[in-house]
This record gives C-alpha cells, structure tokens and sequence, in this order.
C-alpha cells in the first residue's frame, strides 16, 4: 500500500466515525425529537434536580450559556421546566416533565456507551496505542486546543464564534 492509499484509507475512516456519530445523532433525534447534548443535560438534570445551571454545566463539561440555551429549547418543546424554589424565591429549580421522564426511563443509549465497553475489553498496549494515534490525529487537524465533552455527538453544541474563527484561522 503506498502513502497516498493509507492517506485516503485514514481519511476513509475518520468519515466512516463522523457519519456513524452523526447517524446515531439522527437517530436520537427522530426517536425521541432530543439532539445528543439536550438528551446529555436531561440525564444530568436526573441525577442531581435540584444543581444549578452552573453546577449541570460543569458535570456536563459544557458552557454555562451553552446549558442555559440548551435548556430553553428543552423547555420550548416541553421537556424540562424551571420553577421557582418554595423555600427560596432566589433560586429556580429545574423539572423534568412527564414526557422527558418516559423517554429517560426507556434508556437511550449513547453510541459512546458501545465504544467504551468494546475499548474496555482492548489490552492496555492497545488502549494506549489509540489513544496515542487519535491525539495524534487532533493535532494534524488543529484541533489540539478545542475544549470538548467526552460525549459521541454530531452538529454544533452552540460553539461562541470566536471558536469558530480560531478554528477557522
């Protein structure tokens, strides 16, 4: 196999994971009408309904005003509702509402979740070789310095437009 082979074949590859993410991402979101990081923020929302938003952001490691957007779509299409506390009229509390309760009760599933108990499995030589291989890879593509989630999504997650500028730069 000569360079240009392998070049074409490593770019074959990084379009076959783009699309498997972005299909997954479809997926979500005709099954349950959730893109990845609303249905990400609805999880965290379960787990700890009574955090702020700037507690949610940071377990989500995204944005304050990422999750603050994301939370007005969530409550636009009547997954999620903020409500003032009883005990503290300062504080609003976000809800979970009977229709995003059922869709996190049936257990959507990440196409990272798969990833992970497949990478699991791999020999530690084999992990670190990956890894190594992918950081690699961010680098070539500039993208050493782009602040991400450990989280399989396609699509902008409310990217700033300086990020897009530096990106594009």
């Amino acid at each position: 196999m000569n360079n240009l082979d392998i070049t074409d074949s490593v770019i074959s590859s990084l379009r076959r994971i783009i699309r498997a993410i972005d299909l997954q991402s479809k997926k979500l979101t005709r099954l349950y009408g959730l893109t990845g990081p609303q249905l990400i923020v609805l999880k965290e929302i379960q787990k700890s309904s009574d955090s702020p938003i700037s507690v949610i952001s940071k377990n989500v490691s995204l944005s304050q005003a990422t999750v603050t957007s994301i939370l007005n779509r969530l409550e636009q299409q009547g997954f999620a509702e903020r409500k003032r506390s009883s005990n503290d009229k300062r504080k609003v509390n976000i809800e979970l509402t009977q229709k995003s309760i059922e869709i996190l009760e049936s257990n959507p599933r990440f196409l990272q979740e798969e990833f992970v108990i497949k990478f699991e499995k791999l020999e530690a030589w084999e992990k670190s070789m990956i890894l190594t291989t992918l950081q690699k890879l961010a680098h070539l593509m500039n993208a050493d310095d782009i602040d991400t989630t450990p989280v399989l999504v396609s699509g902008p997650i409310d990217a700033t437009s300086e990020e897009v500028n530096d990106f594009l730069s």
